[in-house]
């Protein structure tokens, strides 16, 4: 190995861009496309990040015996590779057999959990690299696999690098075979590969050109061969020991809302020794993985259909300002939020709450009633959070909308705002209201991105702009006309409306902003809704006479 090479730039939209003094350079990367980074020929560069192999096991002595002979023939620079083999409570132990890389450790998985996630947990807070690389204990790799995928983290910090694989049925080798056939070269003559089955995402990596058009790249990063900087596994929060089955595409998941790039490297090849367990009983198999996903990829549509549902992970954060507000005024519009056509919603509600303190206060005309109305009302609310602000980072959330209280959603609004936002692959959708103000619907993933490439003074929504791009449309097109203001139409023929006709939302539907919005301080909403007086929010008349009822039965 000689010269590494750089990534190409000319200070436009493919070049580095530099993170803080003496920190790495990170290239602009639009979406997935990884084009800008241009990897050096195997065996044509110098390495110099260290690496570390975490090898979860539990049992299957004999293949873990093939997957270190393998790895102790590698190209990679055997002095920047160390290999962690964390046995999952195999009986009898595992053991570390002769034919193994020099700096290889068997350890025990941590006390108090068990499976996959929990071994490569273990694994990677015992690793010394840089970058930690996932491997299965019945892998066998190339010779130039690590050096294929570690190509790729020389070039930018926060690329998640997955291998290639093809499934064979055992054939009874020994390690010394493998060894000399992986250090000589003869990997093809190795196993009868003429039997192999294909992994089924290499197909959906060609069909998009190397994951470089994908939408949702973590999909195909399945777990077998992967690899990522261990502070990108911080970040993302590690493995969930939870999930027992489809841990790696969770984790994936994950991985992308901190604003990862995937990057398969074909290169990089292995036989994973037995076949498939989807070949041997794809029904359980399915059925095992779906509700570990459903509960925590809200991008997966697909598995939550039931309606009435809670889960895990909200698919969208719905971010309102509750200070300064009348209480039902807040309440309806938290009621418009949970009660769209979206079911996995989840609402913030933004105010200094430490301030009410639970002591000796005036009850019926404390300056903070309107607050204290909202908390009470909301407190106990699982689909609702009491916030002094949200929080930096939506992840795992995929979406956060934030928007003015006094423009309620309308049951549609989310799901036709995520629609365009997929639509036009934007980062960020900006939702324009006549009176100059504005709402956000931020792609978390984009966001992220975005804090990883940013410069101190840099303008976030810029820097989305040029990762995913930022789209920008009119009120009207997320809410229907108000009754009013629906253009008269011809006999027999329908208004025009941005947002498709719903025979189940209420007969007093949300406020509409297509009319000129008046200024915040102002507070007086569109048409149908509540008017509001200056700050801060007097009741409205039926609230007024709820507090005189009381008084006047105190008073008996």
């Amino acid at each position: 190995m000689t010269a590494s090479t750089n990534v190409t730039g000319d200070g436009g939209e493919g070049s580095a861009s530099p993170k803080g003094a003496g920190g790495p350079a990170r290239p602009v990367i639009r979406h997935n496309d990884y084009s800008p980074l241009i990897p050096p020929p195997l065996g044509a560069w110098t390495p110099s990040l260290p690496v570390s192999v975490v090898i979860p096991a539990y049992g299957g002595q004999h293949r873990l015996d093939l997957t270190l002979a393998a790895l102790a023939a590698q190209t990679y620079p055997s002095h920047l590779m160390e290999v962690v083999v964390v046995d999952d409570g195999s009986e009898p132990p595992l053991r570390l057999p002769g034919i193994r890389p020099e700096r290889t450790r068997l350890v025990p998985g941590a006390p108090g959990g068990w499976g996959i996630a929990h071994a490569i947990n273990t694994g990677a807070r015992l690793a010394e690299g840089e970058i930690v690389q996932r491997l299965d204990s019945d892998m066998v790799i190339c010779r130039e696999h690590i050096e294929a995928l570690m190509r790729w983290h020389h070039l930018a910090d926060y690329v998640v690098t997955i291998g290639a694989k093809v499934f064979v049925e055992e054939q009874a080798r020994t390690p010394e075979q493998v060894h000399a056939a992986v250090r000589d070269g003869d990997f093809d003559g190795l196993f009868d590969l003429s039997t192999a089955v294909p992994s089924s995402t290499e197909a959906t990596i060609r069909r998009l050109d190397g994951l470089r058009t994908s939408k949702n790249p973590y999909h195909v990063c399945t777990g077998p061969t992967v690899s990522f900087r261990r502070a990108l596994f911080a970040r993302a929060g590690g493995f969930d020991a939870r999930v027992l089955r489809g841990e790696d595409t969770e984790f994936a998941y994950r991985l992308a809302m901190t604003g990862a790039v995937f990057v398969p490297d074909m290169e990089a090849r292995a036989v994973h020794l037995g076949l498939p367990a989807q070949r041997v009983d794809t029904d359980t198999t399915v059925r095992v993985v779906a509700p570990y996903l459903a509960q925590r990829v809200p991008l997966r549509r697909d598995l939550r259909k039931e309606p009435g549902r809670r889960w895990l992970v909200p698919y969208v954060e719905v971010v309102l300002q509750a200070e300064g507000h009348a209480e039902p005024r807040v309440r309806a519009a938290v009621a418009s939020a949970l009660g769209g056509s979206l079911p996995d919603v989840r609402v913030t509600l933004v105010a200094p709450w430490d301030r009410l303190t639970e002591g000796r206060h005036r009850v019926l005309d404390d300056p903070d009633l309107e607050l204290r109305l909202v908390r009470e009302q909301f407190r106990h609310d699982e689909g609702v959070l009491l916030s002094p602000g949200p929080a930096r980072d939506a992840a795992p959330v995929p979406f956060r909308y934030t928007g003015p209280v006094e423009v309620p959603l309308h049951r549609r609004s989310l799901e036709v705002m995520i629609r365009m936002i997929n639509d036009k692959r934007a980062g960020l959708l900006v939702v324009e209201f006549p009176d100059g103000r504005t709402a956000r619907l931020e792609r978390t993933d984009a966001v992220n991105r975005a804090r990883l490439l940013a410069g101190p003074g840099d303008d976030l929504d810029a820097v989305i702009e040029r990762t995913h791009g930022v789209h920008r449309a009119p009120a009207a097109k997320f809410w229907p006309p108000a009754p009013g203001d629906r253009p008269r139409t011809q006999p027999g023929k329908a208004a025009p409306s941005s947002v498709p006709a719903d025979s189940s939302a209420p007969a007093s539907s949300p406020s509409s902003p297509s009319g000129p919005l008046p200024s915040q301080a102002a507070e007086k909403p569109p048409s149908g809704a509540q008017p509001a007086s200056a700050q801060p929010s007097s009741p409205p008349p039926a609230a007024r006479k709820l507090v005189n009822r009381i008084r006047s039965l105190r008073g008996r």
